[in-house]
């Protein structure tokens, strides 16, 4: 089956010209056209050695060279600077500010992705922060769901202006887990009301504003009596997320190098795990060729299921295709 490249988006380190070269390597040898951008191989949210602008430009000319339409995804919530030294970031509190300054503030981080040519946003945060969990401060919009869905709402509507694709994450409510799933398996003793009334509910009412969800790698007791993280629970991904709450957009798993899974569980059954639960996007996988060769067994299968995962990325690139 030709076509699974569309399913998994490696990571490149802009400041590594190593993971560069191996980034183009995958584009010519494997026709991989979608990468996430980061500026270290460190796995943390946190502000970590930002590239320069020109080794990015590096990286763009290069890939251009292969592909005419490259798709890349970076975090920034808070802006180009996140990961750029030479961007933009937003370094106050989103929650308190109405909603006309909101829409400044996010205008300036989706432009200056646009005109940098990046295809997807890994934001708005929808999450509550129920726990004040370091994780989550300052990432969020709001103190509760009404407050959340109308600032994620300012923030996709300034997606769709600057051609930008926005994601909700981090599903089902990262705000219900106790602890950072970077660093181990942390869980949730959330009962399945809380969670389906307050922590998943802004997502349940953004859904129709948007295309694409990150599932966490949160273990969510109320749904999984035996430790399993939400990326990999068929009770979250397709009984909650799909057939309860009539989700019809692509379903993202947050980085596979997290701890939360790295340390638990072999590569090949992470991404076994998130397909066979539902799943669509294997986002940051350590060894991208493995994953492609594996996903390709896993594929032979249930072929005609791959092959609709796959028309449907496909239908999704070309809908928020970058024009030049």
């Amino acid at each position: 089956m030709t076509g699974l490249h569309n399913l998994i988006i490696p990571r490149v380190n802009i400041n590594s010209k190593e993971s560069i070269s191996d980034a183009i390597e995958l584009v010519k040898e494997h026709d991989f056209d979608s990468f996430i951008i980061f500026s270290s191989d460190i796995v943390k949210f946190d502000k970590v050695e930002p590239f320069k602008i020109e080794d990015f430009y590096y990286f763009i000319d290069q890939i251009s060279k292969f592909k005419k339409h490259h798709y890349l995804y970076i975090d920034a919530e808070r802006g180009f600077g996140h990961r750029c030294k030479d961007g933009f970031l937003y370094d106050k509190s989103f929650i308190g500010h109405d909603g006309r300054g909101l829409k400044l503030v996010f205008d300036k981080i989706n432009h200056e992705l646009k005109i940098n040519k990046i295809f997807c946003n890994l934001a708005p945060v929808v999450d509550i922060d129920n726990n004040s969990e370091k994780l989550l401060k300052d990432r969020t919009l709001g103190r509760d769901v009404d407050e959340i869905v109308q600032n994620a709402k300012i923030f996709l509507k300034s997606c769709s202006d600057n051609n930008i694709v926005g994601c909700l994450k981090h599903f089902p409510g990262h705000g219900a887990i106790k602890g950072d799933t970077h660093d181990f398996l942390a869980s949730s003793d959330s009962s399945i009301n809380e969670i389906l009334e307050l922590h998943a509910k802004s997502f349940e009412k953004l859904f129709q504003e948007c295309d694409l969800v990150m599932i966490n790698h949160g273990w969510y007791k109320a749904f999984e009596n035996k430790p399993k993280p939400a990326s990999m629970s068929y009770n979250i991904i397709t009984d909650l997320l799909k057939n309860k709450m009539s989700y019809n957009g692509l379903i993202m798993i947050d980085s596979v190098r997290m701890k939360s899974l790295a340390d638990n569980y072999l590569e090949r059954e992470i991404l076994d795990g998130f397909f066979s639960a539902g799943g669509d996007l294997f986002l940051d996988p350590i060894n991208p060729i493995e994953c492609l060769e594996y996903i390709a067994k896993i594929a032979k299968k249930n072929l005609d299921h791959f092959q609709s995962r796959i028309n449907k990325v496909l239908d999704f690139k070309n809908k928020f295709k970058y024009h030049e």
